[in-house]
């Protein structure tokens, strides 16, 4: 994790920098989320914590916006587990032909 911490702050900034994530973190700016949002959610996820997503998920609700929240207890972050990948790319395909529109092809089964 330290060779990539150093790439991630140049890239981003210093995340252990309250202000700078008061800025930037999407947890202090969730008034501002407007449009339908899907979270995919590695319940072992070491970066991004559940706590964090569902954070973003009670804001939505509270604000009675649509927000779809699935947690994957087996994953952390990233979705490795195939059977998981397929049934987040077929909620993220079911999500854009609600909200945006277009194709959606028929369920599949994980055997």
């Amino acid at each position: 994790w330290a060779p990539m911490r150093r790439v991630l702050e140049l890239r981003v900034g210093n995340v252990e920098d309250d202000e700078f994530n008061r800025e930037h973190s999407p947890v202090f700016h969730a008034d501002n989320i407007v449009k339908p949002l899907l979270i995919g959610q590695g319940a072992n996820d070491p970066r991004v914590k559940q706590a964090e997503s569902e954070q973003i998920v009670e804001a939505m609700r509270s604000r009675g916006l649509p927000v779809s929240y699935i947690v994957y207890p087996d994953e952390g972050h990233g979705f490795a587990r195939q059977e998981n990948r397929i049934d987040f790319f077929a909620r993220v395909e079911a999500f854009l032909h609600q909200h945006v529109g277009g194709h959606q092809g028929p369920a599949v089964s994980v055997a």
